[in-house]
């Protein structure tokens, strides 16, 4: 007999009910510490932080995405690994560049094949970007960062080495890969000799974009938080410089901290006067979330090619 076979089925049932709906999977009946952050104790706060509390399912949406992207290169062809560029056969085709999540110490482009398909066959160039890790920098977010930023700029640049437009490019972010991005379109691009609008559109899922309370988590156990990293890298603190649409989206299982740094983001947009559209998916947790990029008719896959211009195909 498992342990497991000792619930009763109607405790199981309960608690799977309350995953569905956005509940964490650590039992609640404990005693609650002193506030850390708005109503949340450290515990609480910890658990805001780590995706496997709200979606247990992790692994399986990992797996399935790794097998799909094997799949996509079969059928689209390998990129060119300049920059993993998946290539479109239109001429002159517009460009998305694609972040990725990971918590900032994990995951690679090459499992990431499958986002890029509905794009290519749409008409897209789509680019996925390969960068380090927090845990290689020593803790820094800032490599990253600029890493990420070179490569907008290297993409623009080439653009039409690989019959791309520059005057068409689009960034698409997930997870920790959206405060990079976040961190991408309020950067002062005068800085490099670029237009200040060389991203036309991004479409920012599941991210965070103030490092106060994310400094204030477990997280800090890997990232060496200053407090000229949570100034310089909180994208909401920076909406002077954004010069791009934006599309930002969550979903409503995820943690209550990854919903409210998305509500948060997208209500100090609106009151900056900047271009700013907001997009729940109801019943899908964080991971499930970019599993909708790749549908052209799901909720991300959807918003993005309208951001693009273009459509299914």
């Amino acid at each position: 007999m498992t342990h497991d076979d000792n619930i009763p089925r109607s405790a199981l049932v309960a608690a799977g009910a309350a995953v569905a709906a956005g509940a964490p999977l650590r039992p609640q009946a404990r005693a609650k510490g002193p506030l850390v952050w708005l109503d949340m104790d450290q515990q609480a706060l910890d658990d805001a932080y780590d995706q496997i509390v709200y979606a247990p399912n992790r692994e399986q949406v990992t797996k399935r995405r790794i097998a799909n992207s094997e799949r996509a290169r079969a059928a689209i062809g390998a990129p060119e690994r300049v920059a993993y560029v998946y290539r479109s056969a239109q001429a002159h085709a517009p460009i998305n560049i694609f972040v990725h999540g990971g918590a900032w110490r994990a995951h690679r482009a090459a499992d990431y094949a499958c986002l890029a398909e509905p794009f290519v066959r749409a008409g897209a160039h789509f680019v996925i970007l390969d960068f380090t890790n927090v845990d290689e920098t020593g803790g820094s977010l800032f490599p990253m960062i600029e890493q990420v930023r070179r490569a907008v700029g290297w993409v623009y640049k080439n653009a039409g080495a690989f019959g791309g437009d520059a005057s068409r490019l689009y960034l698409t972010s997930h997870s920790s890969g959206s405060h990079i991005g976040g961190c991408v379109v309020t950067h002062d691009w005068r800085r490099e000799n670029l237009p200040v609008d060389i991203l036309k559109g991004a479409t920012l899922g599941s991210g965070m974009y103030d490092l106060k309370p994310v400094r204030l988590s477990k997280r800090s156990k890997y990232v060496k938080f200053t407090d000229e990293m949570e100034e310089a890298l909180s994208a909401q603190r920076h909406l002077d410089k954004l010069n791009t649409p934006l599309v930002l989206a969550y979903g409503s299982c995820e943690t209550p901290e990854f919903q409210r740094q998305t509500r948060d983001f997208y209500a100090a947009v609106k009151a900056a006067g900047k271009p700013v559209e907001l997009l729940v998916g109801e019943g899908y947790n964080h991971f499930e979330m970019l599993e909708t990029l790749p549908n052209p008719y799901g909720l991300l896959g959807r918003a993005v090619l309208a951001q693009m211009h273009l459509g299914p195909r």
